[in-house]
Formats: structure tokens, sequence, C-alpha cells
């Protein structure tokens, strides 16, 4: 076997048709489940955003269930995975900002929390960077 070679379970794995279609749903399984949790509890998803400060908040809960429900689904089929890709980035960083402001608290276990949860959001934009350049790659490979 030579050193640049993977292993054979490796390259099942990657080389399995479904694979890409589930590891792109792992990666926005979480989005699209909270879009259908805010979508079928209205008052929890304004409250969460009046709990963040955003104004007026029926206005973000709304926007955060198109984004949480269109950028996934554009992911999972395949098509414009670099729109569903960008939304979720953006919106991924925006949440982290806002809900994860590590540096503004007091030092304690809030703080710790929050600042995993902060790296952890600049993690999954990473993932959905990867994603767009997958399917950009797999696209002019043809």
């Amino acid at each position: 076997m030579h050193a640049d070679r993977d292993p054979r379970f490796v390259d099942a794995i990657l080389d399995w048709p479904p694979t890409w279609f589930l590891a792109r749903l792992m990666l926005v399984g979480a989005y699209l489940l909270g879009g259908i949790v805010k979508l079928t509890d209205w008052p929890g998803a304004v409250a969460e955003q009046a709990h963040f400060g955003m104004n007026p908040p029926a206005f973000w809960a709304a926007l955060t269930i198109g984004i949480e429900l269109v950028g996934p689904l554009l992911i999972l089929s395949g098509r414009l995975i670099w729109l569903g890709a960008g939304m979720l980035g953006v919106f991924t960083l925006l949440a982290a900002f806002t809900a994860n402001a590590f540096w503004a608290m007091p030092q304690g276990p809030e703080r710790f929390a929050a600042t995993n949860a902060f790296f952890e959001h600049i993690g999954l934009i990473g993932g959905f960077v990867l994603a767009a350049l997958v399917a950009e790659q797999a696209k002019r490979r043809g």
C-alpha cells in the first residue's frame, strides 16, 4: 500500500453515492429542524428574537424561519448549494456575534459556554464553505 493512498474503507465510504447527501444532511439538519420548530411555535420564535434584542422580533423570527428552511433545502437539493451555504453562513456568523458575545461577559461558566459556542459556529461556517467548494469542483469536473 502506498503512503498517499487512502485505506479501502475510507474510499468505500467516500465513493458511496449517499455519502454526499448524508454529509450535507448532517451539516444542515439542526437548521432545518430549528426552522420547523420555530414555524410550529411562532410565539416561541418571536420570544427568542426578543430575548436577543432583535427588533421588531416578529420580522426577525420570520426571516430566521425562512433562512433555516430555504438554506438547507437548497443545499440538500444539490442545486444552488452556494446560495444555501451563503445564506446559512451569513446567518450563522450574525447569530454567533448576537448570541455568543463571550468577549462582553465576565469570567465564569457562561463565558466559557459562549466562547465554545462562538467557535463552534465559526466551524459550521467553514463547513458551509467546504460544501460550496465541493459542489463547485464537482460541477466544473462535469
